[in-house]
């Protein structure tokens, strides 16, 4: 039988990449896991609108779990969502797509720990092979739109590019990291191998978000 695992969601490229490398290593994923403050909506890591998340649930036919909480209990409210996921699917894990940073791998296997869980990272690598998992998001079928950018690292006019060889080629010539692991960047997914319909998009006007600038979707349907 297969290891019954959540996946923590944000959207992105990098947990989509996790999914797929975790669906290939015969790992059952059965639920989404995302995290959002209660009174904005909006996830925590990206910025994206809850429904947002939700369609690429539908799109991938697997249900997602939001977690509301606020940003003081946030390991807490966490941890308990993870105890209640474990007891509803009966999960041995919870994967993350995390790539090199180790304070994240700290929280994430702690907050598994905790849980009573294993923490499973697919993509872990090093710093120095971040070019070669761009290219090979690239290649891999997916699609994925550029969505938030950092405005200490890349302009307003990255937001809404494609991820693909010109976005490869030109990302080298900035001072981000390639697959944007510190926050330089940010993308949704909306279409690929294991999307049984694509997220068909309109594109709107970026807002301001502190230090970030995010571009928002006038509509968006499955087709």
């Amino acid at each position: 039988m297969n290891q019954r695992i959540v996946l923590s969601w944000s959207g992105g490229k990098d947990c989509c990449m996790a999914l797929h490398t975790l669906v290939e290593q015969g790992y059952e994923v059965v639920s989404l896991v995302t995290t959002a403050p209660k009174e904005l909506g909006r996830t925590f890591g990206h910025g994206e609108r809850t429904e947002m998340i939700r369609l690429q649930g539908e799109a991938l036919s697997i249900p997602v779990h939001v977690i509301e909480c606020t940003f003081e209990s946030y390991t807490d409210q966490f941890v308990e969502a993870l105890q209640f996921l474990k007891q509803k699917y009966q999960i041995s894990g919870i994967a993350y797509g995390d790539l090199y940073l180790d304070e994240h791998r700290e929280w994430g296997e702690k907050t598994a720990a905790a849980a009573n869980i294993d923490a499973i990272y697919p993509l872990w690598a090093t710093k120095e092979s971040t070019l070669g998992l761009l290219e090979d998001f690239v290649n891999s079928g997916y699609q994925a739109i550029v969505i938030r950018v950092r405005d200490d690292v890349l302009n307003e006019s990255w937001l809404g590019r494609m991820i693909d060889n010109h976005f490869v080629e030109d990302i080298q010539e900035t001072t981000s990291c390639p697959m944007g692991e510190s926050g330089e960047y940010h993308t949704y997914v909306f279409d690929g191998p294991l999307f049984s319909k694509k997220i068909q998009l309109e594109l709107g006007e970026p807002i301001q978000l502190e230090t970030t600038k995010k571009l928002e979707f006038k509509s968006s349907q499955l087709i």
